[in-house]
């Protein structure tokens, strides 16, 4: 069903209205009375009387004519009542705005059942200002910005935060519960709102995540998601390292960018980002010129920058300023006071440099006008100037120390978003930053399934055709050991259905004989006793790095792909990057290029880089694998050993979702 009732029904009936200007009855009757002139509104008070000069009904049979929307503030036991009625009376829609409804979610199976939706309950109101819809607590401003808030104060935080900065609202819906209408269908809806040009979401929880990233991905508007700890997606997965070391927001960033959507931190910041989203074009990468008139104001400039990723870059080339060129910062060194166009010039320098995707401005520029009234005028033709050269593909940012002067408004009017402290400045930057990204299409599962998942490290090798481990068999007694002539010294002995081998002393490296393979087999089995053990030939390639590639099943958004430094270290380093599975070889790379441990893929003092195509075509063929496995729950290689001519996966483990999911519930 469409959910066209609670965007534009034809009727509303406010059952509980209410005369009393401090209770929720006042506010919902008086709203929906707003929009009068465009649909027909019944008030209901079980004691009739008159409510904001509207006679009220007793109850909702006694209307003429059955409204297509309901919005209910009655007492939490009559509700159920209320709801039979309307469903008897054709009612498409309710609005529960009463919190502690007896059987909430029968309720709205009913309301189902009946061919209604419910919007809450426990819902702070809806709102759309283009066609005059307002159920909900206090006043809105028409504007550009969506809400859909599963805190409805956070909710009206957001609208009362985006009023004081004149970004008014076009669409407002408190979910409340959400016992029937869900997030991922309202964000859908808005996909063809016209007076819709960015979307505010606050979640607390992310079930049916792939629908919501699909309802995400079909928007076509910019963005923004607050939340608060992330998905149902926990740290408790502790089984293989790639299950400790994800955290749950760093699941949602991932969510985001496959989605390409930026996440945000707090309400203030969310406004920050809508206001710049608004006002100017994305860049294409987080490369930033910082340029100000006072060395110690573009030094926190960059600090900042490096706090919420942004890279501060060197010019790699001259950019024809006599101001040392090539330094990043640009610090105009008292040049912008004594004639405010530097700023204008410098900042033209700067952006045609292929270095840098946007620049940032920070300091005096906007109060010279405040403090010296004389050269206003000037300061404001500068600001109008630097607005044109914004609009030639990257953008300009600006804290400005005078944020509410003529020429900081000329900045807002040409395009520049201007802010009264760096740290929104540049939060602004990376949020529109994340927002021009592009959010890479789901990739199709071409790969063969796991459809048996294996027991133990020899079954799991089998079942991961491509991968590449050491040549190496299976031992169960010591007479087997005798086919070990078959490999080449040094040996490896493995005790192969233990997850954590080197915790439990069930691997041994460096056997370079016969008899040392023989006697470390001897002791491994009288200490772990019997099971299956496995020789293989040691690595010793020169010059490798080992890295972890991982996958695991999220519980809300599906499966993950994971890579980071590698080896018994693992957690100690604490080095991952994360995205929704399946990847492709460029997301992959980029993957790799991430980790603190990047440069020594690279080649580091002197070592040659190792393949770091062959390692991200690994991790692209394990995303598909995991991807189209339903079955499996965690896969980890660790360590993969890669070397110049590619990469070596010498251990590996695989946990099925049904002991995922036992270890979760």
């Amino acid at each position: 069903m469409q959910l066209g009732v609670f965007r534009d029904p034809a009727s509303v009936a406010v059952v509980g209205a209410s005369e009393n200007r401090s209770k929720w009855g006042y506010w919902l009757a008086s709203g929906a009375l707003a929009g009068a002139h465009r649909r027909r509104v019944e008030l209901v008070n079980r004691r009739g009387g008159v409510v904001c000069g509207r006679r009220c009904a007793p109850g909702l049979s006694d209307v003429d004519e059955a409204p297509e929307l309901v919005a209910l503030r009655v007492p939490a036991a009559q509700v159920p009542a209320v709801v039979s009625e309307g469903l008897s009376l054709g009612v498409k829609g309710f609005l529960g705005i009463t919190a502690g409804v007896p059987e909430e979610p029968a309720l709205a199976a009913k309301i189902r059942a009946g061919g209604a939706r419910l919007v809450g309950a426990n819902s702070l109101g809806i709102v759309d200002t283009a066609t005059d819809l307002r159920l909900a607590w206090g006043s809105f401003t028409p504007g550009p910005l969506a809400i859909v808030s599963q805190s409805g104060q956070v909710g009206s935080e957001l609208a009362l935060l985006g009023a004081r900065h004149g970004l008014g609202i076009s669409r407002f819906v408190s979910l409340g519960n959400a016992s029937d209408v869900t997030a991922t269908e309202l964000l859908a809806d808005l996909a063809d709102h016209p007076s819709t040009k960015v979307i505010a979401v606050y979640l607390e929880n992310f079930a049916n995540g792939p629908a919501l990233l699909d309802a995400l991905r079909g928007l076509g508007k910019p963005t923004l998601l607050l939340t608060v700890g992330g998905s149902a997606a926990s740290t408790r997965l502790a089984r293989t390292h790639t299950g400790s070391l994800t955290s749950p927001l760093e699941v949602v960033d991932a969510a985001c960018r496959a989605a390409g959507v930026a996440r945000v931190s707090t309400p203030a910041e969310l406004i920050d980002v809508a206001r710049a989203v608004l006002a100017t074009s994305p860049p294409r990468g987080g490369r930033v010129a910082i340029i100000g008139d006072s060395g110690g104001q573009c030094g926190i400039a960059a600090d900042v920058a490096h706090t919420h990723g942004l890279l501060v870059p060197h010019f790699t080339q001259d950019i024809g300023v006599t101001l040392e060129a090539r330094h990043n910062p640009v610090d105009l060194a008292g040049a912008g006071e004594q004639d405010l166009a530097n700023y204008a010039e410098i900042t033209e320098a700067v952006l045609r440099s292929d270095d840098v995707d946007a620049a940032v401005l920070t300091g005096y520029f906007g109060r010279y006008g405040l403090d010296i009234p004389a050269i206003a005028e000037r300061e404001v033709a500068v600001a109008q100037r630097i607005g044109q050269l914004a609009g030639r593909g990257k953008p300009v940012l600006v804290h400005s120390m005078g944020p509410d002067s003529p020429a900081a408004d000329a900045l807002w009017a040409a395009g520049v978003p201007t802010y009264d402290r760096i740290e929104p400045a540049l939060q602004a930057l990376r949020g529109i930053a994340a927002l021009g990204r592009p959010a890479e299409p789901p990739l199709p599962h071409q790969t063969r399934p796991i459809g048996v998942l294996p027991d133990g490290y020899w079954e799991t090798r089998q079942v991961l055709f491509d991968v590449a481990f050491p040549r190496g068999l299976v031992v169960r007694r010591r007479e087997d050991l005798d086919q070990a002539r078959k490999l080449t010294a040094p040996y490896v002995l493995k005790a192969g259905w233990l997850a954590h081998k080197s915790d439990a002393g069930g691997v041994r490296t460096g056997l370079s004989t016969a008899d040392e393979l023989l006697d470390a087999f001897d002791k491994m089995s009288a200490r772990l006793g019997p099971g299956e053990y496995v020789v293989e030939e040691q690595d010793t390639r020169p010059n490798t790095v080992e890295i972890l590639v991982g996958a695991r099943r999220d519980p809300d958004f599906g499966p993950l792909i994971v890579v980071g430094a590698g080896g018994t270290e693992t957690e100690l380093h604490h080095d991952v990057a994360i995205e929704l599975a399946p990847v492709s070889h460029a997301t992959a790379r980029e993957m790799l290029d991430r980790l603190r441990c990047a440069m020594l893929l690279h080649g580091w003092r002197g070592r040659p880089p190792v393949d770091i195509d062959g390692l991200a075509a690994l991790v692209h063929r394990v995303s598909l694998l995991v991807a189209a496995s339903p079955l499996v729950g965690e896969l980890e290689l660790n360590p993969v050993r890669v070397g110049p001519d590619g990469p070596l996966a010498v251990d590996a483990l695989i946990i099925p979702v049904s002991r995922q999911e036992a270890r979760r519930a």
